[in-house]
């Protein structure tokens, strides 16, 4: 049950475009993972980008870097 959890900075996504960026995450989980439809979820959270270090990179990037398939270029 693959959950797709999306940390950006702020965006103006409509509903439709948030829609169809899970649509296409959704289609590359089912293309790889065989997973149905009906067993993906996928979240979008706006994270500011002064807060980015400490509430993503710190307490989520950093402590998995030796093992993230695509690594960041940058570092704090």
């Amino acid at each position: 049950m693959p959950h797709i959890d999306v940390k950006h900075f702020p965006r103006d996504l409509t509903e439709e475009e948030k829609k169809v960026i899970a649509e296409d995450l959704a289609a590359v989980l089912k293309k790889h993972f065989g997973s149905s439809n009906d067993s993906l979820s996928v979240a979008f959270n706006e994270i500011q980008p002064e807060r980015w270090k400490d509430e993503v990179y710190d307490p989520i990037i950093k402590p998995q870097l030796d093992t993230l398939a695509k690594k960041p270029g940058y570092s704090y």
